[in-house]
C-alpha cells in the first residue's frame, strides 16, 4: 500500500474503532502506536459490574437448544472476494458461483463482521439464557467445544444447523482442504466477529430468535440440542446447510 493510500485508511480504520465503541456504550482510553507493516488495531475490553448483570457460561441442562445468531462463512467469503482477482484460484470455484454472487456474499460478511453482539447479549437476560459464547477463530466446533467442556452438568452438543452466508457452502466443497477456505461444514473454518452461540431453555429460543429479528431485522437460528454427554460438542455427519439469505431481494442484501 503506498504511503498515500495508508494515510487514508488508517484514519478511517481508527473511526471506525472509535464508532463501535460508541455503538457498544464505551470510549476508547490511552494505546499506543507502533511501526508495522500490516495496518492493525485493537483493544481489550473491561467493565465492572454487579453480579446479577453477566450470566455464567457454564450452567447449561440438558434439554436446552443451541442457537447462533449470526451466519458462518465469513472467513470464505473474504477470501473468495480476493479469488476474482487472481484467476488460477478463481477457476477453482467459477463453476459454483458467479461473481456477483461472490461480491454480495463478500458485503454480508462485512455488515456482519461489523454488527455488534449487544442485542443479543442482552436478549440473553429476558430469555433465561443458562451460558454462550463467540464463534471467532476456532470456528463453530472448536468454540462448542470450549463451551462444552466447562459445563457444570454432564452434557454435550450436538449441531444439525449451519446456517451459511449464501452460496460459500458450495464455495467451500469446491474447495476441499484447500487452507482458508475449507472446514466450513465440519465446523473448523474461521470466522471474524461471528455471533454468539447461546444454549438456551427450549420453550424460550423461538421467542429470543422472534426478538433479536425484530429489533435488528437479522435472522438467528436454532442449530442444535443440548443432551446428556461428555462435555464435547458434534456436528451430525450430514447437517442441514441453511443458506443466509434462502433467496435474493432485489436491492437488499439480507
Amino acid at each position: 500500500m503506498a504511503d498515500k493510500e495508508r494515510d487514508v485508511v488508517v484514519p478511517l480504520m481508527i473511526r471506525g474503532f472509535k464508532d463501535a465503541a460508541e455503538e457498544a456504550g464505551t470510549s476508547v482510553n490511552g494505546g499506543q502506536t507502533v511501526i508495522n507493516p500490516w495496518m492493525t488495531i485493537g483493544g481489550v475490553a473491561t467493565t465492572v459490574c454487579q453480579p446479577n448483570e453477566f450470566i455464567m457460561p457454564d450452567n447449561a441442562v440438558l434439554g436446552d437448544v443451541l442457537v447462533l445468531t449470526k451466519p458462518l462463512g465469513t472467513q470464505i467469503a473474504v477470501n473468495a472476494y480476493q479469488w476474482l482477482d487472481q484467476p488460477d484460484r478463481w477457476n477453482r470455484i467459477k463453476l459454483v458461483v458467479s461473481e456477483d454472487d461472490v461480491r454480495k456474499a463478500y458485503q454480508r460478511a462485512m455488515f456482519s463482521m461489523a454488527r455488534l453482539n449487544k442485542i443479543g447479549a442482552r436478549l440473553m437476560h429476558k430469555y433465561n439464557a443458562h451460558g454462550a459464547t463467540d464463534i471467532t477463530g476456532y470456528g463453530l466446533l472448536g468454540h462448542a467445544n470450549n463451551l462444552a467442556r466447562i459445563q457444570k452438568n454432564e452434557v454435550g452438543f450436538v449441531i444439525h444447523n449451519l446456517p451459511v452466508v449464501a452460496k460459500m457452502a458450495a464455495v467451500a466443497k469446491a474447495c476441499g482442504n484447500i487452507p482458508g477456505m475449507g472446514g466450513l461444514l465440519q465446523g473448523t473454518s474461521a470466522e471474524t466477529s461471528g455471533g454468539l452461540l447461546i444454549c438456551l431453555p427450549r420453550e424460550q429460543a423461538a421467542a429470543f430468535c422472534k426478538d433479536i429479528e425484530k429489533s435488528e431485522g437479522y435472522q438467528s437460528w436454532i442449530i442444535g440440542i443440548v443432551e446428556k454427554g461428555s462435555r464435547s460438542a458434534r456436528i451430525i455427519d450430514k447437517p442441514r446447510v441453511i443458506e443466509v439469505p434462502a433467496k435474493d431481494k432485489e436491492g437488499e442484501l439480507w
